[in-house]
């Protein structure tokens, strides 16, 4: 069937890409495999100028629509690390962007934003305000609104995880923190054309299972309000095209709690030496709360570690 993000293009992106984002650690822990009871392989996307996989969809967008953003101002939408991820392509290609979030953003997220050199606009007191702020200003000035999740060139970039993944895959099934889809799709439309016997599975918070719910109902299911920890993956309005990216290629899309997170996010910090975000250990958590997944060579994506002092040690720390 026809596909919206091309192969081709994933590929591209593989070589074209800045380099601080790719070729990212990808091993197994064997301690954290030991405690979770199957063995785990981490592809760690944290070590880079931005501690998120963002930067690679972001950087490829801005490099493949260049010429066709001449003269164009961009402007985008951000629970925090996408917009980073845009003001960091961004600064690179000389661009200007207009990044809008939540009044009660992660104030980390939003202070190196400005860092990087973007405009900043704090409006309303969740994601979707933010976005439908950011719209109503493109609407009003002609501006451009960069979608992670529907422009497909974010997808692309981010499929070059599995480009990556797939060079050295002993696993079988790979987790996948699931939030706007740009992740998922981009890393399961590789992984299929090229190793159709591994299975993808998405993971969301069971405090925002919007994208769980329109994955399994096969149809867009809005939610008035989500509760999570794991704003990276924390989302109430599904994109229909994301989800249509999804279908055929995605095995499965399952749920997992805050305390799972935490708990993920505590071994990790023991067993691996990693300090990450809720939503960077959602595929962890999916092996703690789920038992049938365990015994099978799993694979899982460690998405983001932008997290405050204050969380650090809420999190990682505080009994």
């Amino acid at each position: 069937m026809n596909h919206r993000l091309s192969l081709e293009a994933i590929e591209r992106a593989a070589q074209t890409i800045d380099p601080v984002f790719l070729n990212s650690p990808q091993f197994e822990s064997e301690p954290l495999s030991a405690t979770v009871g199957t063995r785990l392989t981490l592809k760690v996307e944290t070590l880079n100028p931005i501690r998120s996989f963002k930067g690679r969809g972001a950087d490829f967008f801005v490099r493949e629509n260049a010429q066709a953003l001449v003269g164009i101002d961009l402007v985008c939408a951000t629970a925090g690390n996408f917009g980073q991820a845009m003001a960091y392509a961004c600064r690179t290609q000389k661009r200007k962007i207009v990044i809008y979030s939540a009044e009660n953003a992660n104030p980390l997220k939003v202070a190196r934003m400005r860092a990087l050199g973007a405009e900043v606009r704090q409006t309303g007191d969740n994601f979707d305000s933010a976005k439908e702020a950011a719209k109503q200003f493109c609407a009003n000035t002609g501006a451009r609104f960069v979608e992670d999740g529907l422009d497909v060139a974010i997808s692309e970039g981010a499929g070059t995880i599995a480009v990556e993944m797939a060079r050295n895959a002993r696993f079988e099934r790979v987790l996948v923190p699931l939030g706007n889809g740009a992740l998922l799709g981009g890393v399961a439309r590789w992984m299929k054309a090229t190793r159709p016997d591994i299975e993808i599975v998405g993971v969301c918070s069971s405090g925002a299972d919007s994208m769980h719910a329109s994955w399994h109902e096969r149809k867009v299911v809005n939610r008035p309000s989500i509760s999570t920890i794991a704003d990276g993956i924390g989302v109430r309005t599904p994109i229909a095209e994301a989800l249509d990216d999804m279908r055929g290629i995605v095995d499965d899309v399952i749920l997992v709690s805050d305390e799972s997170i935490i708990d993920s996010m505590r071994l990790a910090f023991e067993h691996a030496g990693l300090v990450t975000e809720p939503a960077g250990m959602a595929g962890v958590a999916a092996l703690l709360e789920h038992a049938s997944l365990r015994g099978t060579d799993t694979a899982t994506i460690v998405c983001g570690s932008n997290i405050t002092h204050e969380q650090a040690q809420k999190w990682l720390f505080d009994n």
